[in-house]
């Protein structure tokens, strides 16, 4: 045993794997990993609390269209948008208490609207989950090269780079990267607070802040009354992305520290808050400084987009504030970018999450439910982290191109989640009204309550999913909805393969034990010590019978093994089949077939030695030919396979033992057995 009580037999995690993501925890340790609140809010709220970094931005971006008189808008608009987040979050809070499994809009929707409705919401969370991590990382980065212009070029390879990391991060635990979270998110609330408090005290004092862009004047577009109105519409919907990541927290409540329930209610709330008023606040603070940001700088009069980058609205407010060049500056810079990276952890945090209550309900790969050596859904993490690349990748990290497929995926899910929820407290009123209980009238105004704030959810959150599809969907929001629907065919379609798997699985009284005798046969190549290993195996295993077979491709070879064979004394008899055709698994099943019909139903073991390597070149050089004879053979009734593993000296690297130099002594290795039997045999 080691120091901190671990079995080195057991510990295989190879020596890299170890360095990046640290030692492997055991299942009894998962309660340590459980997040209390202050943990909590930077690992959920990160993707909440950072959008407001850019929320203002796109809004301001899209009013611009229509010249800066339509900027006046935007205080009307910012108000709209703190109202609906108001609603939102007291919706949610209904919903983390009614369902804290940490299913969240799917679990609400599955339940109370069915399975499509269910399935719809899941693949919408998704396709949101990865466009988040986009969307964040691509944000980031447009910061720090706002401070750093020179940086431009590089810009898809930072994002890519940051992503990798990130996933680095959360491989680690859920614990160490809610430390490694949770400084950052908090320097930015603290630094975005500073910002907007010594901007409105200059304001009020009479010496505002003044951007750099404000001397800029902005090219209108000529707008009929109905396009006014679309442009204010797309405007608000671009502001709703300040909504993003609300719904985090009630997927993740089994992530919580008990009491789970009020924990995640707790954050919730600080985290509308804190959103609130940084996104009211940031708004007005543009407004006063007169921030211009056009979607296309050269619209910008006066501006030469040729020669700079057009700073981003955080960086223009800052510079106004406290300087171009000064350290405060730098530091807000530095931590809206830091948060901004960091807030895709929340969709790292999601994505893993529901996508293990999706496999538990039998939607998606059964690999989703695996936790890793440091208790997260590895699996998940990973499939989210080469989504968000590949997207990254494809629209180049541009981050008013990837604006615009965001937040279709989020009001879906909202829209449908409040839904169910409204149906949710219809029933609970419903089966209230049949209880005599004392308590039936608490319940009862708990349950109205709801219904109120749930229905009023699902009112906003309805008319904001169809402003946002009108506004968005020519430019290029028709992508998630194309990925939705096809995301939820392939869910359904996992479900029914599963479900007639178990259905064809199922146990029943017409199964029958009629299988009579115990045959081992070992396969053999040539004769070397990972054969003779498997022989060794097979007789202490103590089969009926025990014989090796060579098939023989050319008469030379299988002359040379039958000479090796009598020479070194073998102890079993070995059996050559002919193969003209140089093929090895047919004839073997031929053999096996006739020999079953000669002598019965008998149980075939058939052993084929493989080796365990250290590099994953090597795998491309052995193990082919067994790999291929394996997947065949376990086609034939009444055959089963035993892996018996012979570790090459490579293999010491990663696993720290070989194999020793005869067959007998201290059969080290793992023996995977396909079929019936699973057999390990480890001595000394």
């Amino acid at each position: 045993m080691t120091d901190d009580g671990r079995d080195p037999a057991e510990d295989t995690t190879p020596i890299a794997k170890r360095i990046l993501i640290g030692e492997p925890l055991t299942s009894e340790e998962l309660d340590g990993q459980l997040l209390p609140k202050r943990m909590a809010l930077p690992i959920f709220a990160s993707d909440a609390l950072s959008s407001v970094a850019y929320a203002p931005q796109e809004l301001l971006m899209i009013l611009a269209l229509g010249g800066t008189a339509f900027l006046a808008f935007s205080p009307w608009i910012a108000a709209a948008v703190v109202a609906l987040l108001i609603v939102v979050v007291l919706s949610y809070r209904q919903l983390i208490k009614a369902y804290p499994s940490g299913g969240g809009d799917y679990e609400v929707a599955r339940t109370n609207l069915g399975e499509k409705a269910g399935v719809v919401v899941a693949s919408a969370l998704l396709v949101d989950y990865v466009l988040t991590v986009a969307v964040s990382v691509a944000s980031g980065v447009d910061n720090i090269i706002s401070a750093l212009p020179g940086l431009d070029a590089w810009r898809v390879e930072l994002a890519v780079g940051f992503v990798v990391l990130i996933i680095l991060v959360n491989l680690r635990g859920v614990r160490e990267a809610s430390t490694a979270f949770a400084i950052p998110t908090y320097l930015f609330i603290g630094s975005v607070a500073l910002l907007i408090g010594t901007g409105l005290v200059r304001w009020m004092l009479g010496d505002p802040p003044v951007a750099s862009s404000a001397q800029f004047a902005v090219h209108a577009e000529d707008l009929s009354q109905a396009a006014v109105i679309l442009l204010i519409l797309r405007a608000f919907s671009s502001g709703c992305s300040a909504l993003t990541g609300v719904e985090a927290v009630s997927n993740g409540v089994p992530a919580f520290r008990p009491p789970k329930v009020r924990n995640a209610q707790a954050t919730l709330v600080m985290m509308g808050s804190i959103a609130i008023l940084m996104f009211s606040g940031l708004t007005l603070l543009a407004l006063v400084a007169g921030v211009h940001y056009a979607e296309n700088p050269c619209h910008l009069v006066g501006f030469d987009c040729r020669a700079a980058v057009q700073p981003s609205l955080m960086a223009q407010v800052a510079a106004a504030t406290f300087g171009g060049g000064s350290i405060l500056f730098f530091f807000v810079q530095a931590a809206t970018a830091a948060v901004l990276l960091l807030a895709a952890n929340t969709a790292f945090n999601g994505f893993p999450l529901l996508g293990s209550v999706l496999a538990q309900d039998g939607y998606a790969p059964k690999a989703l439910r695996t936790r890793g050596d440091r208790l997260v859904y590895s699996n998940g993490m990973i499939i989210l982290g080469l989504a968000a690349v590949a997207v990254l990748i494809v629209f180049q990290a541009r981050l008013t191109t990837l604006i615009q497929l965001y937040i279709i995926g989020v009001f879906v899910s909202f829209s449908l989640g409040q839904l169910g929820m409204v149906r949710h407290w219809r029933r609970e009123l419903r089966l209230l009204a049949q209880s005599r209980a004392k308590l039936a009238g608490a319940d009862r105004r708990a349950a109205r309550t709801g219904l109120v704030l749930n229905t009023l959810g699902a009112t906003f959150t309805i008319v904001v999913l169809v402003i946002v599809t009108i506004t968005k969907f020519t430019h290029g929001a028709w992508l998630v909805f194309l990925a939705i629907p096809v995301l939820s065919v392939l869910m359904v379609g996992v479900h029914r393969y599963y479900r007639d798997v178990e259905q064809e699985i199922a146990m029943d009284d017409d199964v029958h034990f009629g299988s009579s005798g115990d045959v081992a046969i070992v396969l053999v190549g040539s004769l070397q010590k990972p054969v003779a290993k498997a022989v060794d195996y097979a007789l202490s295993a103590r089969h009926d019978k025990v014989f090796a077979v060579h098939v023989a491709v050319t008469a030379d070879e299988a002359r040379d093994v039958q000479e090796e064979w009598e020479f070194h004394r073998m102890p079993v008899p070995l059996l050559v089949i002919e193969s003209p055709y140089r093929h090895y698994s047919a004839p073997l099943a031929r053999f096996i077939a006739e020999y079953r019909a000669k002598h019965g139903p008998s149980l075939v073991t058939v052993y084929l030695p493989q080796y365990i390597v250290g590099h994953w070149w090597e795998n491309l050089l052995h193990n082919r030919r067994a790999r291929r004879i394996a997947q065949q053979l376990m086609l034939v009734h009444g055959v089963q396979i035993t892996l018996v593993p012979w570790l090459l000296d490579s293999s010491e690297l990663i696993y720290g033992r070989r194999s020793r130099p005869s067959a007998g002594d201290d059969r080290a290795g793992l023996i995977a057995t396909y079929g019936l039997v699973s057999h390990m045999d480890e001595e000394s």
